[in-house]
């Protein structure tokens, strides 16, 4: 009687690094995706700090801006970040809208974050 040889073909050993191969495609694919989440996340952080530190500027400040449009940097960390500060007239003679708008400094014309708050006049 004759022994069959123990092992795997070479045909199993492809499949199998195929599917290993493939794993780890889809692994590395993960990461970066993860990693990419994660810097988009970090920088509508830094823009939130921007803009609530505009806005809490005002209320400490007790100011009551005039209507209009300003814009100055805001930079947070690393991050060169643009800030767009409009004022606008309320219903009510006694409060105005402050829009504080935030964007990224290398692309201008992407806004990362808005946010908004009524001032009352002391």
């Amino acid at each position: 009687m004759k022994r069959r040889a123990q092992g795997f073909t070479l045909l199993e050993v492809l499949v199998a690094l195929f599917i290993v191969g493939t794993a780890l495609i889809a692994s590395l694919q993960a990461i970066g995706s993860l990693t990419h989440n994660s810097d988009g996340l970090r920088t509508t952080m830094m823009a939130t700090w921007s803009a609530e530190n505009r806005l809490v500027q005002i209320r400490l400040g007790k100011l009551f801006p005039s209507v209009g449009k300003t814009s100055f940097p805001c930079p947070q960390g690393d991050l060169q970040l643009q800030c767009e500060e409009e004022v606008i007239l309320s219903p009510n003679p006694l409060l105005r809208r402050v829009e504080v708008s935030v964007y990224d400094s290398a692309h201008p014309e992407r806004r990362i974050i808005k946010l908004v708050q009524l001032v009352m006049k002391s």
